[in-house]
């Protein structure tokens, strides 16, 4: 190779020199911070940072937003199993209620039904007890007499069973049908009957409660009798002829 080839000229040098120099301006001119393509550069370096923060700000907000609508279902989901055990346990007492008020009802129904039927019972019993105590009287003037005489004694009419049966053979013979058609009673139309031969004004007039209302009938004829005879002579005992 020749020395020219090889050996950097003066003009060489100088060029190169220039290029060199040219080279560190314009590196020196990019990071100058006046120039316009500089700032730019600037600016778009100095965004990415906020950028970066804004989108985090926006993450945590979505995750707090979701945290914050989490709690508030799971608040709400709280409240319905609260507001569902409620109900349950509103229903559950007043189910009890309700069948604590029906087995009261059935317990006071079956009380009353007891009472009713021990009441019925002592009823009954009583009534028993009254009719082994209630003597029977014979269908004769024996037993007319005595039924008479217990009449009689309950409502304070005076008389003996002699002073009955006494009378009632006079005037009747013991015919509880007799009837006397002629003398001046039957004359006036109110003819003496029964027993003890009472018109009837005045069987009506001393007719006694809780016997028949008949002249006829032999314990109806002798009570009224002897409840008049007691009103006018003080006793049938005290009567020995027509009265």
């Amino acid at each position: 190779m020749s020395a020219s080839s090889t050996r950097l000229t003066k003009t060489h040098k100088v060029s190169i020199a220039g290029i060199a120099a040219a080279a560190v301006a314009a590196v020196t001119f990019s990071l100058v911070p006046g120039n316009a393509s500089a700032g730019t550069e600037t600016e778009a370096l100095s965004s990415t940072p906020v950028a970066q923060t804004n989108v985090a700000k926006q993450q945590t907000a979505l995750v707090a937003k979701a945290k914050a609508d989490a709690a508030a279902a799971k608040a709400k989901a709280e409240a319905a199993a609260k507001a569902k055990a409620a109900a349950a346990a509103k229903a559950k007492a007043a189910a009890a209620k309700k069948k604590a008020e029906a087995a009261a009802k059935k317990k006071a129904a079956a009380k009353a039904a007891a009472k009713a039927a021990a009441k019925k019972r002592a009823k009954q019993q009583a009534a028993s007890r009254a009719a082994a105590r209630k003597p029977i009287y014979a269908n004769n003037l024996d037993g007319w007499i005595k039924e008479s005489l217990a009449i009689m004694k309950k409502h304070g009419i005076p008389g003996t069973y002699d002073g009955l049966h006494r009378n009632i053979i006079r005037e009747s013979s013991g015919n509880p049908n007799a009837i006397n058609n002629w003398d001046i009673n039957a004359i006036n139309g109110v003819p003496s009957i029964g027993l003890l031969q009472v018109i009837k004004p005045t069987f009506d007039a001393y007719h006694v409660a809780g016997t028949k209302n008949s002249q006829y009938d032999p314990v109806a004829n002798i009570v009224a009798a002897a409840n008049y005879a007691a009103d006018r002579y003080g006793s049938i005992d005290n009567v020995n002829s027509a009265y």
